[in-house]
Parts: C-alpha cells; structure tokens; sequence
C-alpha cells in the first residue's frame, strides 16, 4: 500500500480527463506549474526573515504601546 501502479496512474488519468475534458488540462497543468513556481520563489525569498520577523514585530508592538 502507498506505491501506485501504472494501472492506477492510468486510471486516475482517465478521471481526470472525463471531469475535466482534454482541453482544459493544459491549463491546469500550466496554473499548477505557476503555482509551485510562485511558492518556490516565495520559500527562497523568505529562507532568512523566519528569525527577524518576530523581531520587527516585537519592535513595531513596543512603539504602539
């Protein structure tokens, strides 16, 4: 259990190609490609604010007070 076959593969694409029809599958192939690309770009560009963060938030809190 946990590993897919060629036969579910092939069965999970034919779902997906009646749910959707063949047209519409470059698109969504295409947005989900943006997609993780965006994420990606995102999770690079954010790789070292995890640790300040806190600290300019913490900042920003004290001078409201």
């Amino acid at each position: 259990m946990g590993k897919l076959g060629l036969t579910e593969i092939l069965v999970i694409f034919v779902i997906i190609v009646l749910l959707f029809g063949g047209r519409k599958i470059p698109e969504l192939m295409k947005g989900l490609g943006t997609g993780i690309k965006e994420f990606k770009n995102a999770a690079k560009d954010g790789e070292g604010d995890h640790t300040s963060a806190p600290k300019k938030q913490a900042a920003q809190d004290e001078n409201k007070l």
